[in-house]
């Protein structure tokens, strides 16, 4: 009996482990289906674009500031009274135009004398000559010394002359009077504080534009620039750039670059501010991707590109230029390299994603 019972105890157990390994046998495609759909679950669906190869070409707002072309502080040369004074703030005046005239008494008596000096030199002279004709009567050396005087006191008129002719101020050049410090009756010595007058040419200005040192590899004479200034709210300007510093300044990284602006109706006026579009452009292409591809953090810039496995990898990038919603990017990456449209620094690397090519990526 304990035999047979035994006997099917053991067939008892041979039955359930066969009934386990089928219904194990039979349950472990279904298992794995479920582990590979829950691994799905867990998998993020992303939008990816590629990476692509352009040629930067777009603008960037600098400031600027408007300049006469010329100008020029007048002083006088002479100490003298102002004896008449013909224009004022305001009025346009013309190359050579007399604008004051000054009196100078001293130096009109000195300029008297000088040319009184001169006339007795020159009789002194001729009376020397007549006497050399009778030959013993003069030295030679004195008749020398006679001519030399002669010469001396003419150049010493001269110089009076043109000394005098300082005392009329005429102007140097087209412009307008901007600035007039004087009046009839006043004292005006050299080297006075202020000038007595300022002229500006305006029909033609400068526009100075500081540019960043990392827009300045490009410049060229010759180019059209776009302004605007605040006193004529949507009216565009137009600048010729014309002179390039071609050196940058060490406190503000940029370089200096002139405009040349015509001004035929003087709406323009020198002082003004202005906002201009400066023309951003590179002879060689760069990479692009859209601007909601960069991720910055307070350690790393970077953007998040798939690898062939499917998995992500964070690439540090230093950022180039804007051109409309693309941004311009420098590092380790290739052109077609498949990169996250709104990238965070929640998808860590190593993320195994599921890739959704953008329909509607800007400007890709």
């Amino acid at each position: 009996m304990k035999t047979h019972g035994k006997m099917m105890a053991g067939g008892f157990l041979l039955l359930a482990l066969s009934a386990g390994l089928a219904s194990f046998l039979t349950a472990s495609p279904s298992e794995e289906q479920a582990h590979e759909d829950q691994s799905r679950e867990r998998r993020r669906t992303v939008e990816v674009v590629p990476v692509q190869l352009r040629q930067l070409e777009t603008s960037a707002r600098l400031p600027g500031e408007l300049l006469p072309y010329l100008a020029v502080d007048l002083y006088p040369k002479v100490a003298g009274f102002l004896d008449w004074i013909g224009i004022d703030r305001g009025d346009d005046v013309r190359q050579g135009q007399v604008l004051a005239r000054l009196v100078a008494p001293e130096l009109r008596a000195q300029r008297a004398e000088a040319e009184a000096k001169l006339r007795a030199d020159q009789i002194t002279l001729r009376h020397l000559r007549t006497a050399a004709e009778t030959p013993g009567v003069i030295a030679v050396n004195d008749l020398e010394v006679a001519e030399k005087t002669v010469d001396a006191s003419r150049a010493r008129v001269v110089a009076l002359k043109e000394i005098e002719d300082y005392l009329v101020i005429a102007a140097p050049f087209n412009g307008r009077v901007t600035e007039r410090q004087a009046h009839p009756g006043a004292l005006l010595t050299p080297g006075q504080g202020k000038p007595l007058f300022r002229i500006e040419q305006l029909d033609r200005l400068r526009l100075v534009v500081p540019v960043p040192e990392a827009n300045a590899g490009e410049i060229a004479e010759g180019v059209e620039v776009s302004f605007t200034v605040s006193a004529y709210p949507g009216e565009r300007f137009m600048g010729v750039v014309r002179r390039i510093a071609r050196s940058v300044d060490a406190k503000t990284r940029t370089m200096p670059v002139e405009l040349d602006v015509g001004n035929g109706k003087k709406r323009l006026a020198p002082g003004m501010f202005a906002e201009v579009e400066w023309p951003v452009r590179r002879p060689y292409t760069t990479l692009f991707v859209p601007r909601s591809a960069v991720v910055a953090t307070t350690e790393q810039t970077f953007i998040i590109r798939i690898d062939p496995n499917g998995a992500t990898e964070w690439v540090s990038i230093r950022r180039g230029e804007m051109m409309g919603n693309l941004q311009e990017v420098f590092g380790d990456l290739k052109p077609l390299d498949a990169v996250v449209v709104r990238g965070t620094d929640e998808l860590r690397p190593g993320t195994r994603i599921d890739l959704r090519s953008a329909e509607a990526a800007p400007d890709f």
